[in-house]
């Protein structure tokens, strides 16, 4: 593949701790992209805020309001992870749907292929810019716009299952399944907006862990073990 989206969980660059960033781990995951962009790949990048903020687990404040704090941890996500991108060799850019001042430039799909023609990564942070999509959609949404040709879902399971690995022992992990059957069967890959969005516009995706050795170079690199995702 020329052009990959690679959308990382929050909570897995928070590693052991859970919460805010392990640097450790996200250098592990820089030289793995690194090795890509070595290759001449084009990587665009979306990442979870999970490891500081869900906005759906606070019964007390505004839904909009939550989202917005959201987005801000999208935001400060990729403005770490990108330093740490810089600091392993590669040129980065940060591009949000809204003004952060001179902390991230402002998205169009111009200004992110120029980047992607002068070899940089692209961080694609603070969602869609408005409430009630997730980080999902916003994966879908910029993969689709920036014409990639596949979404890499590194994630803290390996997979897609038919039920939840960690609550369910004998859960069935599928090396294989189609858009309609997540979407029918809800398996939760994306959310139901994204899973949509992915469907219409024939965007597939692949499913795999992150804490994995080698997992982001493997995925790409004719090694996949975990979920393609058809279309």
């Amino acid at each position: 593949m020329k052009r990959i989206l690679l959308k990382l969980s929050g909570e897995a660059l928070a590693g052991e701790k859970h919460h805010g960033f392990d640097e450790a781990t996200v250098i592990v995951v820089a030289n793995q992209v690194k090795q890509l962009v070595d290759q001449g790949m084009e990587v665009g990048i979306v990442i979870g805020g999970g490891n500081f903020w869900r906005g759906r687990t606070s019964e007390t404040i505004d839904r909009t309001k939550a989202d917005q704090i959201g987005m801000l941890a999208t935001v400060m996500n990729c403005i770490y992870v990108s330093e740490i991108f810089r600091y392993v060799g590669m040129k980065t850019a940060v591009l949000t749907p809204f003004e952060c001042g001179s902390m991230t430039k402002l998205y169009s799909k111009d200004r992110a292929n120029k980047y992607f023609d002068h070899n940089m990564v692209v961080f694609f942070a603070g969602g869609t810019g408005h409430p009630y999509f997730s980080t999902d959609t916003a994966t879908v949404l910029r993969a689709i716009e920036i014409d990639a040709e596949g979404i890499f879902l590194a994630k803290s399971i390996d997979g897609v299952y038919d039920s939840d690995p960690k609550t369910n022992p004998n859960a069935k992990k599928y090396d294989e399944v189609s858009i309609q059957e997540v979407i029918d069967k809800k398996l939760a890959v994306v959310d139901l907006t994204a899973s949509i969005m992915a469907m219409e516009n024939k965007m597939p995706m692949y499913v795999f862990g992150l804490n994995e050795e080698n997992s982001i170079v493997k995925a790409l690199s004719g090694q996949f073990s975990g979920t393609k995702v058809t279309v």
